[in-house]
């Protein structure tokens, strides 16, 4: 860990009716470092469609964990989303992710917008796919926005993993 960085993790079943408690944490998390309303709901979205990446394809309808990890510090908050099902393309689900406007009509694709939802609302996107799949999620936070900004979350509020 970071110094001057908080960290709490969650871990919740691969299953679409625990996604909400996925974003209730986010809610929380980012309403106490001072993201503003429209920054939160961003985030809420590009987390719920990272999960149900993990709940639709991970585990092939079989159990499994998703596990999740904020990162907070005075300047972002970097939210880790982790399976351990089976990986996938990435390289080939982001062509697909490409700007829709380029595409004729008939090449677009029912679903697979989920990454290209993520890219256009966080302010960085990462993917890794070698031991189940976890997309890293960044969002800055900028001095002085929300009105309840906080210099970061302090540790008596929320306990820091070492």
């Amino acid at each position: 860990m970071k110094e001057h960085e908080t960290v709490v993790q969650l871990s919740i079943p691969a299953d679409a009716q625990f996604i909400d408690i996925a974003r209730l944490t986010l809610y929380g998390l980012a309403a106490k470092m001072g993201f503003s309303y429209e920054e939160i709901e961003d985030m809420k979205v590009a987390v719920s469609e990272a999960c149900n990446n993990a709940v639709l394809h991970a585990y092939n309808g079989k159990k499994g964990m998703i596990h999740l990890r904020f990162e907070m510090n005075a300047h972002s908050l970097v939210i880790v989303i982790k399976d351990e099902g089976k990986g996938f393309n990435y390289k080939q689900a982001a062509k697909q992710a490409a700007p829709l406007s380029a595409k004729p009509l008939e090449d677009v694709k029912v679903g697979g917008l989920g990454l290209f939802l993520m890219e256009a609302l966080m302010d960085d996107v990462s993917v890794t796919t070698t031991s189940g799949t976890e997309v890293r999620l960044t969002k800055i936070r900028h001095q002085g926005e929300g009105e309840h900004a906080h210099e970061c979350i302090s540790s008596s509020s929320v306990q820091e993993q070492a």
